[in-house]
């Protein structure tokens, strides 16, 4: 891995040049009182060692990458030696750079002694080496807790993903093993109406397969797979037993929810309340957009109630599952309320709406 990232390269090396600069213009004051004969002189002194001092910083940090985790007895002991390589290198570099530039100009450069250089920049050195050594631990923590941060939202992701499938997984077969129930008690009474709505039931699951794969899609997608859903239930129980209607606006099918939302709410209101009423049920399924809401709304009303099969006030397994779902995918973002209306009941789901 680069020391230096490439969206970092640029900002460093402008950093590096004003800080170049700023010394630079500093030292170009005190050289002028002094009376030097050439004014680039003080920009090669403070850029040589600029210059130096950033490549070498990488290399710290890239020592303090590997430290990381190590005895602190052995990072001590690793300091003791880089300290002093990295005053070393510094003025090897920085003399060596200035001798070069010296010499393309053809002039004399007579620099301090060996002994003095290395006092004079070796506390220097020393203290931008352990400045280097605390900026870099923090540039590394923060690294750590960014990449701790990214793999906890990961995992919460993941998890939210494999519930949301585990969940969606369970509409299938609950509604597959009650089609299958229904289809059964026809098929001794008329073979070819058995035989239609097992054709439906197989068109049915092709499409709901294909839906699961996408995870999510619009309203109106979901809505395709509740409608033949509806005839096959109009099929099985007859037309003047089974009143569906659908009521949508435009705004509403636009949104986006997770497949197979509502093919268990509208399977429930279908099966349970079929049962608890003698004649002529309703039900009705209808979506409105309002603002950034959708609502969703699955009632029914029965001709005359059966008092000894009164409705799941949890709405049994579907809707626990629907609320299983909400809440994984939305949240508090998302409201589920079921609670009789009238002569039925109505399930009132309201969720964000993502176009």
């Amino acid at each position: 891995m680069s020391l230096l990232p490439r969206r970092w390269r640029l900002p460093y090396f402008a950093l590096l040049a004003v800080i170049g600069l700023l010394l630079s213009v500093s030292a170009l004051q005190t050289y002028r009182l002094s009376g030097g004969a050439h004014p680039w002189e003080p920009f090669l002194w403070e850029f040589s060692s600029v210059v130096v001092i950033g490549g070498l910083a990488l290399g710290v940090h890239a020592l303090m990458g590997r430290l990381r985790g190590r005895p602190w007895g052995r990072q001590l002991a690793t300091h003791a030696v880089a300290m002093p390589l990295f005053s070393l290198l510094h003025v090897g570099g920085m003399f060596g750079l200035r001798f070069a530039v010296y010499a393309l100009a053809g002039v004399d450069y007579h620099p301090d002694d060996l002994r003095t250089v290395l006092i004079y920049e070796g506390g220097k050195d020393a203290v931008s080496y352990l400045s280097f050594c605390l900026i870099s631990r923090g540039v590394w923590m923060a690294q750590a807790a960014s990449l701790r941060a990214q793999e906890l939202d990961r995992a919460r992701r993941e998890l939210a993903e494999v519930r949301l499938a585990r969940l969606a997984d369970q509409v299938q077969p609950h509604f597959l093993f009650n089609t299958l129930n229904l289809i059964s008690s026809v098929m001794y009474e008329d073979v070819p109406r058995a035989d239609r709505l097992l054709c439906q039931l197989a068109d049915l699951l092709r499409q709901t397969l294909a839906a699961q794969q996408r995870a999510e899609h619009t309203l109106g997608e979901e809505l395709a797979l509740v409608q033949p859903f509806l005839a096959l239930m109009q099929a099985r129980f007859g037309p003047e037993r089974l009143v569906v209607r659908i009521e949508a606006d435009d705004a509403a099918l636009a949104c986006r929810l997770p497949a197979l939302l509502l093919l268990a709410p509208v399977e429930n209101a279908i099966k349970h309340d079929v049962a608890r009423h003698r004649g002529r049920v309703e039900v009705v399924v209808a979506a409105a957009r309002e603002g950034e809401r959708l609502t969703l709304r699955v009632s029914n009303h029965g001709d005359t109630p059966v008092p000894a099969s009164p409705p799941d006030p949890d709405g049994g397994l579907g809707l626990r599952n629907l609320r299983e779902r909400l809440a994984a995918r939305y949240g508090s973002a998302a409201s589920v309320a079921f609670a009789p209306d009238g002569a039925g009941m109505t399930l009132t789901v309201g969720l964000p709406c993502a176009s």
